[in-house]
């Protein structure tokens, strides 16, 4: 278009000067950019705050934080510490000459695995009982030697004495094999049967020895000793039958007290005034 046709226009812009354009963000739409920047810096000066206040409330430091610390040989609790999912590790142990506490509300137990993942060995310690599942159970001393030993087949006590405490004395429901049985130093060893029978037996002899004391057998209705290829010695300065029925013999007023042991054919024994010849035969009302 021709610029002769426009002659006002060019009047115009020469007569008032060049025009200036302001660029940026003014009145409300300023302050609002000023108050989020406001806003953000003490979001993050409160973050930073909070940061560090975490920091130091856990007790984070380069070696650890709380009561972990990480070592050249693995990790360090100190105090107290709770596990709330399960624990993998190849050895724990406490520090050098501190005792190691594992504490529970219900029980502890203790699971040894295999490759399988298949359980082997359990120990539960629990409220009412400790529990252990094994195919042996041993105890030794740190000498290596055997104290117990329990598997299905039998129980081994190795030590030298097995002392039983209990004023009861120790049940057998069944047989009990030993080479020795004796008691404690100046104490009385008894071997009772309250309801059954009590039965000793050995394939080369029974020894029974009271070295400081005396020996006593009690029974109810019978004693017997028998011996079915040998025979019983009673070795001893002294033996005493005080409870021999006396047999009545016919000659009166005799006074002595020197009697004769007599037999009868059933085995009872029996006492009978002493004469110049046998009297047993004078007082055989006694065995029948």
């Amino acid at each position: 278009m021709p610029q002769e046709q426009y002659p006002h226009r060019s009047t115009m812009q020469t007569s008032e000067g060049p025009q200036v354009y302001k660029v940026g963000i003014y009145g409300w739409r300023k302050r609002c950019l000023y108050f989020f920047v406001l806003l953000l810096m003490i979001l993050i000066l409160v973050n930073l705050a909070m940061t560090i206040w975490i920091l130091k409330v856990m007790n984070f430091t380069i070696d650890g934080m709380g009561n972990l610390r990480i070592t050249e040989k693995g990790l360090k609790l100190e105090g107290d510490s709770e596990f709330l999912k399960p624990l993998y590790a190849k050895e724990i142990r406490s520090r050098p000459g501190n005792p190691l506490y594992f504490q529970s509300a219900r029980n502890v137990t203790v699971n040894i695995l295999n490759e399988k993942t298949k359980v082997l060995t359990r120990l539960v310690t629990g409220p009412q009982a400790v529990e252990a599942h094994s195919q042996k159970f041993e105890v030794k001393t740190l000498s290596g030697k055997l104290l117990f030993s329990a598997d299905d087949n039998e129980v081994v006590v190795g030590a030298e004495r097995l002392r039983v405490l209990g004023a009861e004395g120790t049940v057998f429901p069944k047989s009990i094999e030993t080479p020795n049985v004796r008691a404690d130093p100046f104490k009385e060893l008894r071997l009772e049967s309250p309801t059954r029978t009590l039965v000793m037996e050995a394939p080369k002899g029974i020894e029974i020895n009271a070295e400081a004391g005396s020996l006593k057998a009690t029974c109810r209705t019978e004693l017997r000793l028998e011996s079915k290829d040998g025979e019983i010695t009673l070795n001893s300065a002294k033996i005493k039958l005080p409870n021999l029925p006396q047999g009545s013999s016919s000659s009166a007023g005799s006074r002595q007290k020197i009697y004769e042991l007599c037999v009868c054919p059933n085995g009872r024994l029996f006492l009978s005034q002493a004469g110049s010849s046998s009297t047993c035969q004078i007082n055989t009302s006694v065995c029948l």
